[in-house]
């Protein structure tokens, strides 16, 4: 574990029920959506899914034969900051795999649209796996392995990921025979990247805005009284005249953002304003750290 919660707090019962939520959610993605396709979306289980479509066996405890060893080598090479939570999540999602498996079998959800599968399926992996990572756990399998391969090789852990999870999905190219799985199976990883990243830093319903005017005071009075915000005074130096400024550097919410845009406008139509998404706003006035 990153740290450790004390058992029974309210910060653990949250960690659980996203690992429970998590696991049940990437687990309906693979047997509703990837699996019935035999799509292979990298990672231990899309080597599971070769595995049952060739032999029959079952995907999850497959997976979880893999994960356990893979677990135990990285607490002894890497030490214990996969935990608990790893060991929890690695289990859950096999149980729930293999539980929604054997309940559905391996008709698709949508029998005659891959795409439409890999995009869904896709999704609900990443949003599985955005919540078993927000409760400081990892999803095991070839994150370890990256993991361990850039320990030994210095090469980044993205790059270490990329690459395994690229031999695993030609692996179906080569059990099936079939160039679509693979291309897929690409788009599959693709769509889950980028729903953990919406998971795991927002979706920019908050703004950061850099306010450069000669008016700053007028505007701080509308920030702190018209609108109930906070904001930090930077003291910067022009490059053109060399003359010292003041910038405004606060946080609002993206339905505050025209209301002080157009307060901006009425009082200096010649500021310079800088608006940038923040994927997360911790503190006062926003979410608690403890949340984040």
């Amino acid at each position: 574990m990153w740290h450790k919660d004390r058992i029974f707090s309210t910060a653990w019962f949250r960690n659980y029920s996203l690992i429970l939520i998590g696991t049940f959610i990437l687990a309906t993605g693979m047997v509703f959506f990837i699996a019935p396709h035999k799509l292979v979306p990298g990672g231990l289980y899309g080597i599971s899914i070769v595995i049952h479509h060739l032999l029959g066996t079952p995907i999850g405890l497959v997976s979880l034969c893999m994960d356990i060893p893979l677990l135990l080598l990285a607490i002894k090479l890497l030490g214990k900051r996969f935990g608990v939570n790893t060991f929890v999540s690695i289990v859950l999602t096999a149980v729930f795999v293999d539980i929604l498996g054997r309940l559905w079998g391996d008709l698709p959800l949508v029998e005659d649209d891959v795409l439409l599968s890999a995009i869904f399926g896709g999704a609900l992996i990443g949003l599985g796996l955005g919540l078993i990572f927000r409760a400081k756990a990892t999803s095991g399998g070839t994150d370890i392995v990256a993991m361990i391969l850039s320990r030994y090789t210095r090469l980044p852990i993205g790059q270490s990921l990329i690459y395994i999870d690229s031999v695993i999905v030609l692996l179906g190219l080569v059990a099936f025979h079939d160039w679509k799985i693979p291309l897929y199976s690409w788009l599959v990883i693709f769509i889950t990247g980028k729903v953990i990243d919406a998971i795991l830093e927002g979706l920019s319903v908050n703004k950061v805005l850099i306010i450069i005017s000669d008016r700053h005071e007028a505007i701080r009075e509308k920030i702190l009284f018209k609108m109930d915000r906070g904001g930090t005074y930077l003291k910067a130096e022009g490059m053109f005249e060399g003359k010292e400024k003041k910038i405004i550097y606060t946080n609002i919410s993206r339905r505050e953002l025209p209301i002080l845009l157009s307060y901006i406008r009425d009082i200096d139509p010649l500021a310079f304003v800088s608006v940038i998404d923040a994927h997360d706003v911790l503190g006062e006035g926003f979410k608690s750290l403890d949340n984040g």
